[in-house]
């Protein structure tokens, strides 16, 4: 490319277009979905320093995109688009330059990683230590670096003629290993580009990124090629629609980095580096599907330094909750949860303290707490929240229920005959009643109705209701169960399976909870907005030892046609 062509291509970075590219291009595609042919992940990592502690990879395909635009009320999308409109205005209101004229034609696929924060220069660090409030010894800053696709260089040249004409912007110059690396002023605040190979555009708030990014083209080791990056780059996350991809090659190395770079992050402990150690590496992906927005993602892990046992759970329990439950968290195996709870506890003497004390205190109204309240908990629980107005929830708006399969009945009913007698002492009144065939005790307050119930579901099934109304909804149910409530398909249907358990919530079920409500801003657009969500579900699964996958879904309404 000729050198007059290279010098045009460059003052494209202006702050305009760090904003717009690194932020901008996310939210304004929600409507305006750019065109298609962004570079790849791994060629844009190929240019980012093998220092680099983590990277993200946003897609500009069009496709992908406006995949989003089958999703929310009118009221939403109108909400949005009139933002993304003055978001537009607000970014270019003092030039003339347009994203979807100049800038559009032009972008590829963007790329951010996060590199080792920078030193703070002497001279930083001597205002630093005379300013209130401030760390005498912080001693390090954050430090990005962008890479940006260019699809069409004839745009993305057009794009920098314009911008170089542009009022209040100041360029300047400087050579690095033969590249031009430009600096433009906008504001009072630089800003640091070149363009490579003339297909990708660095962008840094640092000239030590971009120059970094030059060395890394000439030959030094890249992000891509950091040992367990490129099988993550390659193979990514499976995400239909992929809008962005997060790779996070080395984490135990990452977290300990930007940690020690914290102002207010402590030296982590060994046990606690040892902890981080069991995960390798992390990858995730965010996409759109049919049922909303999925992320996605997969922890690579250390086989001989992962303890914990993962176990699939059958789903079952989730029937033994009515239909109107509006959030739920299941699982299974608390019981080994504690045992490698307790395990881990020896190598940290504060949480190690904290136990015994646990322990102790419970031992004064003979209750142990590994056997009497952990040791029976061995098969799938569940604890859900459904709406009641009545007796003690009047005022709240709804109750709990905690749900446990066990094969130590023996054991769970002699605990409850603990607990029983303890309220005894504390003026709380057990009452027993039959509640659809089931017999229930109840913990009376005078005048309110039951504040805690328990009982059988069936020969291995304890429940326990925050509740008197929430005993009756459990242990009566009349209508269907949640896992047949449409609601619940949408949101947990096309999450993995087998796995380890569902956090579901119902957001249109909560609207009718009056507490739920009472926290949600009465702001006319934040209704609208939570108005297209349908509910949010999450799971997680472990193929093996060494892998760990976790599932989300935020579950939206599709357009009214």
């Amino acid at each position: 490319m000729p050198e007059t062509k290279s010098k045009f291509f460059i003052p494209a970075v202006g702050a305009a277009v760090v904003v717009v590219v690194a932020g901008s291009i996310a939210a304004y595609t929600y409507f305006k979905g750019p065109s298609g042919g962004s570079s790849d992940a791994l060629g844009s990592a190929k240019l980012v320093p093998s220092t680099a502690l983590v990277a993200a990879y946003i897609t500009t395909d069009a496709g992908a995109w406006a995949k989003l635009q089958q999703f929310g009320t009118p009221e939403a999308q109108k909400l949005v688009a009139k933002n993304l409109e003055d978001f537009n205005k607000q970014i270019f209101s003092e030039s003339n330059v347009s994203y979807e004229k100049d800038i559009k034609p032009w972008v590829g696929g963007v790329m951010i990683a996060v590199l080792p924060p920078n030193p703070v220069k002497p001279a930083q660090l001597k205002v630093l230590s005379g300013a209130p409030n401030i760390p005498t010894n912080l001693q390090q800053k954050s430090n990005i670096l962008i890479v940006v696709g260019i699809k069409d260089k004839l745009s993305a040249l057009n794009f920098a003629n314009k911008l170089k004409s542009e009022k209040g912007v100041k360029f300047q110059e400087s050579d690095y290993q033969g590249q031009k690396i430009l600096e433009t002023t906008q504001n009072g605040k630089p800003t640091y580009s070149v363009v490579l190979n003339n297909s990708h555009l660095i962008l840094a708030p640092e000239k030590q990124a971009v120059e970094q990014a030059i060395d890394t083209f000439k030959g030094q080791s890249s992000f891509a090629s950091k040992e367990g990056a490129g099988s993550i780059l390659s193979k990514g996350v499976d995400v239909k629609n992929s809008l962005a991809q997060i790779y996070l090659p080395d984490y135990p190395g990452t977290v300990q980095q930007l940690a020690a770079a914290s102002q207010q992050a402590k030296q982590l402990p060994p046990q606690a580096l040892t902890q981080l150690k069991q995960i390798k590496s992390v990858v995730a992906g965010v996409g759109v599907d049919d049922a909303g927005v999925r992320v996605k993602a997969i922890a690579n892990l250390d086989p001989q330094l992962n303890k914990f046992q993962y176990q699939s759970t059958p789903g079952n329990i989730v029937g033994q909750f009515p239909i109107d439950t509006f959030a739920l968290i299941s699982g299974s195996g608390i019981s080994r949860g504690w045992e490698t709870v307790v395990e881990q506890s020896k190598d940290y003497p504060q949480m190690k303290q904290a136990l015994e004390q646990a322990r102790g205190q419970l031992k004064f109204v003979n209750i142990d707490l590994d056997k009497d309240i952990f040791g029976w908990m061995n098969g799938e629980f569940a604890f859900g929240a459904i709406p009641s107005n009545q007796g003690v929830l009047a005022s709240v708006g709804f109750g709990g229920a905690l749900v446990f399969d066990t094969s130590d009945r023996k054991t769970a009913e002699a605990t409850l005959t603990k607990l029983d007698t303890l309220a005894k002492t504390q003026k709380i009144n057990i009452a027993n009643r039959n509640i659809g065939g089931k017999d229930v005790t109840e913990w009376q307050i005078p005048q309110q109705g039951a504040l805690l119930a328990h009982g059988w579901l069936d020969q291995d099934t304890l429940f326990v209701a925050l509740g008197g109304p929430i005993a009756d909804a459990v242990s009566d149910r009349k209508n269907q169960s949640l896992d047949n409530s449409d609601s619940f398909k949408a949101v947990t249907g096309s999450l993995q399976k087998p796995n380890g358990g569902y956090f579901y919530l119902d957001m249109d079920k909560t609207k009718t909870v009056p507490l739920v409500n009472s926290l949600i801003s009465s702001n006319a657009d934040t209704i609208n907005i939570l108005g297209s969500i349908r509910g949010f579900g999450v799971t997680a699964t472990s193929p093996d030892k060494s892998t760990s996958e976790l599932e989300m879904l935020l579950a939206l309404k599709p357009t009214a046609k």
